[in-house]
C-alpha cells in the first residue's frame, strides 16, 4: 500500500496507477516502478501499526518524515460509561451466555419437574459447572480496574 500528499490531502493507493502524470508523464508501467522512482514522485508507503480495536483507533494518516513512511498514531477509546457500568454490562453479558449454554438442557429440568424423570449426571455436572463459572468470571470481572480490562474481557463461558 502506497500513498502520496497532494494539495495537503494524503491520497491511498492498495494498487498503483498504470499510468501518472507527476514529475515525469507514465503512460504506462507506473505501477511497476521502484520504490526509489516512486518516492521521487512522492509515493511511499503506508504502515498501518497493529492494535487492538476494541480499546484503541488510528489517528488520521501524517507522513513521518524521520521513517519516509505515512503512517498512524494510536490512540486510546474513551468510552462515556463509567466503570462501574461497564462491568455491569459485561456481567449482563455473562449471564446472557450462562443463560444460552443453559437453555440448551433446560428441557431435562423441565421432564424432571412434570414426569419425574432423573437428569443425566453429566447434565447436572454440565450445568453446575456453567453456574460455577459465571460466579468466578462475576468476581474477577468485579475485581478489574480499567475500562479497557473490562472491554478486553471474555464473557463467554
Amino acid at each position: 500500500m502506497k500513498a502520496i500528499e497532494i494539495n495537503g490531502e494524503i491520497k491511498i493507493y492498495n494498487t498503483l496507477p498504470k499510468s501518472w502524470d507527476g514529475n515525469k508523464h507514465y503512460v504506462g508501467g507506473f505501477n511497476n516502478l521502484s520504490d526509489a522512482d516512486l518516492k521521487s514522485e512522492g509515493f511511499y508507503d503506508v504502515i498501518v501499526p497493529e492494535y487492538d480495536s476494541r480499546v484503541a483507533k488510528l489517528s488520521s494518516i501524517y507522513f513521518d518524515s524521520n521513517k519516509e513512511v505515512f503512517t498512524y498514531d494510536i490512540e486510546d477509546i474513551t468510552w462515556n460509561e463509567s466503570l462501574s457500568e461497564l462491568k455491569e454490562n459485561a456481567i449482563k453479558e455473562l449471564k446472557q451466555n450462562a443463560y444460552v449454554k443453559l437453555s440448551l438442557t433446560d428441557w431435562y429440568i423441565i421432564r424432571k419437574y412434570e414426569e419425574g424423570i432423573d437428569v443425566p449426571s453429566s447434565v447436572s455436572t454440565e450445568r453446575a459447572n456453567i453456574k460455577s463459572n459465571v460466579v468466578t468470571k462475576e468476581g474477577e470481572i468485579n475485581a478489574l480496574t480499567t475500562k479497557s480490562s473490562v472491554i478486553l474481557y471474555d464473557t463467554s463461558l
